[in-house]
Protein backbone atom coordinates (compact mmCIF):
# COMPACT_ATOMS: atom_id res chain seq x y z
CA UNK A 1 0.00 0.00 0.00
CA UNK A 2 2.63 2.44 0.85
CA UNK A 3 3.91 2.19 -2.78
CA UNK A 4 1.06 2.37 -4.27
CA UNK A 5 0.55 5.80 -2.55
CA UNK A 6 4.03 6.77 -2.55
CA UNK A 7 4.08 6.39 -6.49
CA UNK A 8 0.25 7.85 -6.93
CA UNK A 9 1.89 10.93 -4.99
CA UNK A 10 5.05 11.16 -6.74
CA UNK A 11 3.41 10.79 -10.45
CA UNK A 12 0.92 13.65 -9.33
CA UNK A 13 3.64 16.02 -8.00
CA UNK A 14 5.80 15.37 -10.92
CA UNK A 15 3.10 15.67 -13.45
CA UNK A 16 0.73 18.05 -12.23
CA UNK A 17 3.44 20.39 -11.49
CA UNK A 18 6.71 20.15 -12.15
CA UNK A 19 6.36 19.47 -16.08
CA UNK A 20 4.16 21.82 -17.17
CA UNK A 21 6.82 24.49 -16.06
CA UNK A 22 9.90 22.25 -16.93
CA UNK A 23 11.03 21.94 -13.54
CA UNK A 24 13.31 19.07 -12.65
CA UNK A 25 13.82 17.13 -9.05
CA UNK A 26 16.85 16.02 -8.60
CA UNK A 27 18.62 12.18 -9.09
CA UNK A 28 17.35 9.56 -11.40
CA UNK A 29 14.12 11.40 -11.76
CA UNK A 30 15.93 15.22 -12.31
CA UNK A 31 18.07 13.23 -15.24
CA UNK A 32 15.29 11.67 -16.93
CA UNK A 33 13.30 15.04 -16.74
CA UNK A 34 15.99 16.61 -18.43
CA UNK A 35 16.22 13.89 -21.14
CA UNK A 36 12.31 14.51 -21.16
CA UNK A 37 12.02 17.66 -22.16
CA UNK A 38 14.67 17.57 -25.02
CA UNK A 39 13.92 14.19 -26.47
CA UNK A 40 9.96 13.65 -25.66
CA UNK A 41 10.51 10.17 -24.11
CA UNK A 42 8.53 8.82 -21.18
CA UNK A 43 9.76 10.25 -17.93
CA UNK A 44 9.34 6.82 -16.23
CA UNK A 45 10.83 4.33 -18.82
CA UNK A 46 13.59 6.49 -18.86
CA UNK A 47 13.81 6.27 -14.66
CA UNK A 48 13.75 2.23 -15.03
CA UNK A 49 16.63 2.83 -17.61
CA UNK A 50 18.59 5.08 -15.72
CA UNK A 51 18.27 2.95 -12.42
CA UNK A 52 19.69 -0.41 -13.87
CA UNK A 53 23.30 0.08 -12.90
CA UNK A 54 22.59 1.32 -9.64
CA UNK A 55 20.00 -1.22 -9.27
CA UNK A 56 22.73 -4.01 -10.37
CA UNK A 57 25.50 -2.58 -7.78
CA UNK A 58 22.70 -2.78 -5.23
CA UNK A 59 21.77 -6.00 -6.16
CA UNK A 60 24.92 -7.78 -5.69
CA UNK A 61 25.72 -5.67 -2.40
CA UNK A 62 22.41 -5.49 -0.25
CA UNK A 63 19.66 -7.67 -2.10
CA UNK A 64 17.67 -6.04 0.66
CA UNK A 65 17.70 -2.78 -0.84
CA UNK A 66 17.48 -4.06 -4.23
CA UNK A 67 14.26 -6.01 -4.05
CA UNK A 68 12.32 -3.30 -1.70
CA UNK A 69 13.26 -0.74 -4.46
CA UNK A 70 12.84 -2.64 -7.90
CA UNK A 71 9.08 -3.43 -7.02
CA UNK A 72 8.89 0.68 -5.97
CA UNK A 73 11.10 1.71 -9.22
CA UNK A 74 8.22 0.29 -11.14
CA UNK A 75 5.20 1.05 -9.76
CA UNK A 76 6.46 4.71 -9.55
CA UNK A 77 7.44 4.56 -13.22
CA UNK A 78 4.01 3.51 -14.64
CA UNK A 79 2.35 5.87 -11.98
CA UNK A 80 4.15 8.72 -13.47
CA UNK A 81 3.68 7.87 -17.47
CA UNK A 82 0.32 7.05 -16.68
CA UNK A 83 -0.59 10.26 -14.72
CA UNK A 84 1.40 12.14 -18.10
CA UNK A 85 -1.68 13.72 -19.20
CA UNK A 86 -1.89 15.82 -15.73
CA UNK A 87 0.65 17.93 -17.22
CA UNK A 88 -2.15 20.06 -19.41
CA UNK A 89 -4.61 19.75 -16.85
CA UNK A 90 -3.62 22.11 -13.92
CA UNK A 91 -2.79 25.69 -14.44
CA UNK A 92 -1.36 27.69 -11.66
CA UNK A 93 1.76 30.31 -11.06
CA UNK A 94 5.00 28.35 -11.35
CA UNK A 95 5.81 29.56 -7.61
CA UNK A 96 2.74 27.63 -5.98
CA UNK A 97 3.91 24.99 -8.80
CA UNK A 98 7.29 24.51 -7.32
CA UNK A 99 6.17 24.03 -3.66
CA UNK A 100 3.32 22.02 -4.44
CA UNK A 101 5.52 19.72 -6.27
CA UNK A 102 8.05 19.68 -3.79
CA UNK A 103 5.39 18.54 -1.24
CA UNK A 104 3.63 15.82 -2.97
CA UNK A 105 7.42 14.25 -4.35
CA UNK A 106 8.46 14.47 -0.41
CA UNK A 107 5.85 13.00 0.70
CA UNK A 108 5.94 10.48 -1.90
CA UNK A 109 9.53 10.06 -1.11
CA UNK A 110 9.36 10.04 2.09
CA UNK A 111 6.65 7.81 3.03
CA UNK A 112 8.41 5.28 0.84
CA UNK A 113 12.01 5.36 2.45
CA UNK A 114 10.12 5.18 6.10
CA UNK A 115 8.65 1.77 5.40
CA UNK A 116 12.33 0.58 3.63
CA UNK A 117 11.18 0.82 0.29
CA UNK A 118 12.39 3.59 -2.95
CA UNK A 119 11.97 4.29 -6.55
CA UNK A 120 15.61 3.18 -6.54
CA UNK A 121 18.08 5.27 -8.49
CA UNK A 122 19.67 8.12 -5.97
CA UNK A 123 17.44 7.01 -3.62
CA UNK A 124 19.52 3.59 -2.84
CA UNK A 125 22.72 5.75 -3.13
CA UNK A 126 21.47 7.94 -0.64
CA UNK A 127 20.77 4.95 1.79
CA UNK A 128 24.03 3.91 1.50
CA UNK A 129 26.01 7.02 2.04
CA UNK A 130 23.30 7.77 4.90
CA UNK A 131 23.49 4.62 6.80
CA UNK A 132 27.54 4.40 6.38
CA UNK A 133 27.37 8.06 7.75
CA UNK A 134 24.85 8.04 9.97
CA UNK A 135 22.63 10.65 8.62
CA UNK A 136 19.42 11.25 7.63
CA UNK A 137 18.25 10.51 4.97
CA UNK A 138 16.35 13.23 3.54
CA UNK A 139 19.69 15.28 4.16
CA UNK A 140 21.64 13.04 1.48
CA UNK A 141 18.52 12.92 -0.82
CA UNK A 142 18.97 17.00 -0.60
CA UNK A 143 22.28 16.83 -1.31
CA UNK A 144 22.38 14.71 -4.12
CA UNK A 145 19.55 16.57 -5.68
CA UNK A 146 21.04 20.03 -5.33
CA UNK A 147 24.33 18.69 -7.02
CA UNK A 148 22.30 16.97 -10.16
CA UNK A 149 20.56 20.65 -10.41
CA UNK A 150 23.37 22.63 -10.26
CA UNK A 151 25.25 20.51 -12.99
CA UNK A 152 21.69 20.95 -15.11
CA UNK A 153 22.21 24.59 -14.22
CA UNK A 154 23.17 25.46 -18.28
CA UNK A 155 20.49 23.12 -19.82
CA UNK A 156 17.52 24.38 -17.57
CA UNK A 157 18.23 28.20 -17.69
CA UNK A 158 18.21 30.58 -14.47
CA UNK A 159 14.71 31.04 -13.97
CA UNK A 160 14.29 27.44 -14.08
CA UNK A 161 17.03 26.44 -12.17
CA UNK A 162 16.08 28.52 -9.52
CA UNK A 163 11.93 27.09 -9.36
CA UNK A 164 13.72 23.28 -9.15
CA UNK A 165 16.37 24.13 -6.38
CA UNK A 166 13.34 25.68 -4.35
CA UNK A 167 11.30 22.29 -5.34
CA UNK A 168 14.11 20.35 -4.31
CA UNK A 169 14.17 22.20 -1.31
CA UNK A 170 10.93 21.36 -0.58
CA UNK A 171 11.11 17.97 -1.55
CA UNK A 172 14.29 17.60 1.20
CA UNK A 173 12.36 19.29 3.84
CA UNK A 174 9.11 17.13 3.35
CA UNK A 175 10.76 13.92 2.86
CA UNK A 176 13.01 14.67 6.36
CA UNK A 177 9.54 14.84 8.17
CA UNK A 178 8.14 12.00 6.93
CA UNK A 179 10.98 9.93 7.38
CA UNK A 180 11.38 10.98 10.76
CA UNK A 181 14.30 10.31 13.25
CA UNK A 182 16.06 6.74 12.64
CA UNK A 183 15.15 5.86 16.10
CA UNK A 184 11.28 7.31 16.05
CA UNK A 185 10.58 5.54 12.63
CA UNK A 186 7.65 2.60 12.10
CA UNK A 187 8.90 -0.87 11.67
CA UNK A 188 7.42 -2.25 8.53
Amino acid sequence: MVIFIGSLLLGIGINGFLVPYHLIDGGIIGIALIIHYYFHLPVGLLMVILSTPLGIYTWLREPAYFYNSVIGLFVSALFIDWLAPLKEQLQIPILVSALLGGILIGLGTGLMLRYKTSTGGTDLLAQFVAKALSLNIGIVIFLIDGLIVTAGLSFLGMITFIFSSLTILTVGVTSSLIIGRPDMRFKA
